[in-house]
């Protein structure tokens, strides 16, 4: 089944005329509605998907890999170290990976897994959906990223990858519907992929290389509602402007996970380790000048984002 990419969420002003006379200007009397500050973490604390509203501090949405949410029993150890959780088809899904292999789609609505596979055991960091509903991902300490063949309609555990490609520390991957290509992000250089949009017997194929202005490549992510990529690298935080392919630094925090941002109301976020040494999650998020943003005991939350619709990719 071709899984559809609704690309836009449409917010609307209510308007009405103040009587005062027959040319009376129109004058707005409610202002547009703005998104709640809801963040979806990859929660490591115990291999979940957690979704939070960071000004009431509410728990909104909980997601644990088992048969109550279509993962067979025997391969929720799969989605040990849950490494990314981001929102897809319009915030109507989240698609996640895990370190150990595990790559999910999940429907939030009823919060069952629709599609799920292992992507060998080369440390899973991210994925990304195709524009026919394939899925990529990318493994680091495997040097490579795949592609899973996606039949929702016709899903049967476990689906083993079709196709890959060797990308060195491969960490990150987005996809860019403007240009048509894919961009992943690994060690020291900033790849954009061609796809063959053959969606069973999908490929991949390099288009064009960047060299990083510094190494450690991790995390690669939509500005939202412009024309470039946040990129973190072991000791910084970048974007990424895609008319020019110029990197203008953004903030020199080490040990940057994910980055995520929204309209100007919301801040930058950032998810930092807390060191270098197996503590590579965090209790709570940052902005970009450090301060934190939202914190909660016993989270190990390796990245985060704000729950806003993609435009820059579906």
């Amino acid at each position: 089944m071709r899984i559809l990419l609704f690309a836009l969420l449409t917010l609307s002003a209510l308007a009405c005329k103040k009587s005062r006379s027959a040319d009376a200007p129109v004058i707005i009397t409610d202002p547009v509605e703005q998104p709640a500050k809801v963040v979806v973490f990859a929660d490591q604390s115990t291999n979940r998907v957690l979704m939070v509203d960071i000004d009431t501090k509410k728990q909104i949405f909980e997601w644990l890999p088992g048969p109550a949410t279509n993962v067979v029993a025997g391969d929720a150890g799969w989605f040990g170290n849950i490494s990314d959780a981001k929102p897809v088809l319009n915030n109507q899904y989240i698609l996640a990976t895990a370190s150990v292999g595990g790559v999910a789609l999940i429907r939030i609505a009823d919060k069952k897994t629709v599609f799920y596979g292992k992507g060998g055991t080369g440390n899973v960091h991210s994925a990304e959906l195709l524009p026919d509903g394939n899925i990529v991902f990318s493994a680091s300490t495997g040097g490579y990223v795949g592609i899973f063949k996606v039949d929702t309609a016709h899903f049967s555990a476990p689906v083993t990858a079709y196709s890959s490609t060797n990308l060195a520390d491969a960490h990150s991957l987005v996809w860019d519907k403007k240009r048509q290509v894919l961009w992943a992000a690994g060690g020291s250089v900033l790849r954009a992929y061609e796809y063959n949009f053959d969606k069973n017997n999908p490929k991949l194929t390099l288009k064009k290389e960047i060299t990083l202005p510094a190494t450690g490549a991790h995390d690669l992510f939509p500005v939202y509602d412009k024309d470039a990529l946040w990129l973190s690298t072991s000791k910084q935080v970048w974007s990424v402007d895609l008319q020019t392919e110029q990197f203008a630094s953004a903030s020199s925090i080490a040990r940057v996970k994910s980055v995520s941002s929204g309209p100007s109301s919301f801040p930058v976020i950032l998810m930092q380790s807390i060191d270098t040494d197996q503590k590579w999650w965090n209790d709570h998020i940052i902005d970009l000048s450090g301060k934190t943003i939202y914190q909660q005991s016993g989270l190990k939350a390796y990245k985060a984002r704000w729950m806003l619709p993609n435009t820059f990719s579906y």
